[in-house]
């Protein structure tokens, strides 16, 4: 058996009537009320307290990265420092290999005179690589010299306060049969650096 539907609109001039106005008003509030619950409530976006936190957090993170910022500046300056005080030592103390013999010979003489010692032969052994550098080698100096015991104490100190960096390795002190004359044989450590265009 059929059965009839009826689909009841209200009619436009129902929806001016007060009691509608007044249920659709009230309506109206409750949806802005619980909007303004929300916010009040802060069930949508950050409470304060949480901004607060986030804040010191960002805070912290900002001062540790300028502390890092300023360990990395000094750090930076001193290797730039370290750098140029290593080149400037180079330059000071090392020998270039092109003029190796004739300056650590020149500067053995030289000492030997102003100490009064005599000079009598000097050998130099082949260059050794040191580890870890590229462009330094080590030399090793045998030098036999002659005289008394107050001008060897001048040859030593001569030594001492060379311009180059020596490194005395050894000293062997012999007495000659003839008066108060020693026979004196040292050996030296020094290095050499390769020249700037790679000659040798």
């Amino acid at each position: 058996m059929p059965r009839n539907f009826k689909l009841y609109l209200p009619a436009v001039a129902s929806l001016r009537e007060p009691k509608v106005m007044v249920r659709a008003a009230l309506g109206f509030l409750l949806v802005a009320n619980l909007v303004a619950a929300a916010f009040a409530f802060h069930l949508v976006g950050a409470s304060p307290e949480s901004l607060s936190q986030q804040f010191a957090v960002a805070l912290t993170e900002t001062q540790t990265a300028k502390a890092r910022l300023t360990r990395t500046r000094v750090l930076t300056g001193n290797i730039g420092k370290g750098k140029d005080e290593g080149e400037k030592f180079l330059s000071s103390y090392m020998t270039s290999r092109r003029y190796t013999f004739s300056t650590i010979i020149g500067e053995m003489n030289d000492a030997s005179k102003a100490s009064g010692m005599k000079m009598l032969d000097a050998t130099i052994a082949p260059l050794e690589p040191i580890e870890g550098s590229e462009d330094l080698d080590m030399m090793t100096i045998s030098v036999s010299f002659e005289g008394g015991f107050n001008e060897l104490v001048k040859l030593v100190n001569l030594l001492d306060r060379s311009k180059r960096f020596l490194i005395l390795e050894s000293l062997t002190v012999t007495p000659r049969p003839k008066g108060d004359v020693l026979a004196v044989n040292v050996r030296l450590n020094t290095f050499v650096k390769e020249d700037r265009d790679g000659t040798s």
